[in-house]
């Protein structure tokens, strides 16, 4: 699977997450961690470091290179990670779907990023990879992701009770798909 470089603004740019973003990300989430806190599992303190960022990121890229999944950073205009997106438990076959999730960093929340990533991945989704349909959960009072998504033509299609253990609990989450398109499978 290739994955491209999309601008998103000016000054911003989605493309593929690379090990050498392990200490941007740390930064990042370290700066975001208080804001995320609601919406996040509790992680432990080596999660924010440079170190922790790079087993993760090693995670992520195996799954690409296994064909699983598909991981992007924004990246600001001098090229450091402010943001990552995932399409995680990618299902081909006849099912065809994936699982989205995204965080950007704090200093760069408000500014339509995460619905400008979000529409492109979708297309990239659709064209790049034949898939039929994205997910993507959300903790019940995350209102501004709910907000992306809805802007990024996601449906509401359930709830989930005590999905995930968000913030120290298990939390209900509120499920959304977008379909992408109704034709056959292919590849």
């Amino acid at each position: 699977m290739t994955q491209e470089i999309h601008r998103l603004d000016a000054e911003v740019r989605l493309r593929p997450v690379t090990p050498g973003d392990a200490a941007a990300l740390a930064v990042a989430l370290t700066r975001s961690r208080a804001y995320m806190q609601p919406w996040e599992p509790v992680r432990p303190d080596f999660f924010y470091t440079e170190q922790g960022q790079r087993e993760r990121l090693a995670g992520l890229l195996a799954d690409r290179d296994a064909g699983r999944g598909m991981p992007w950073v924004l990246a600001d205009e001098e090229d450091r990670a402010i943001g990552g997106f995932n399409l995680n438990a990618i299902v081909l076959g006849p099912f065809r779907s994936a699982t989205l999730g995204y965080w950007v960093d704090v200093e760069y929340v408000g500014r339509g990023l995460a619905t400008a990533a979000v529409r492109r991945i979708c297309e990239v989704a659709r064209d790049g990879l034949g898939l039929h349909r994205v997910e993507a959960g959300t903790v019940t009072d995350n209102l501004a992701s709910q907000r992306v998504l809805t802007k990024c033509g996601f449906e509401q299609y359930g709830t989930a009770p005590r999905y995930l253990h968000i913030n120290g609990e298990w939390r209900d989450h509120r499920l959304f798909q977008r379909i992408l398109h109704d034709g056959p499978p292919t590849g």
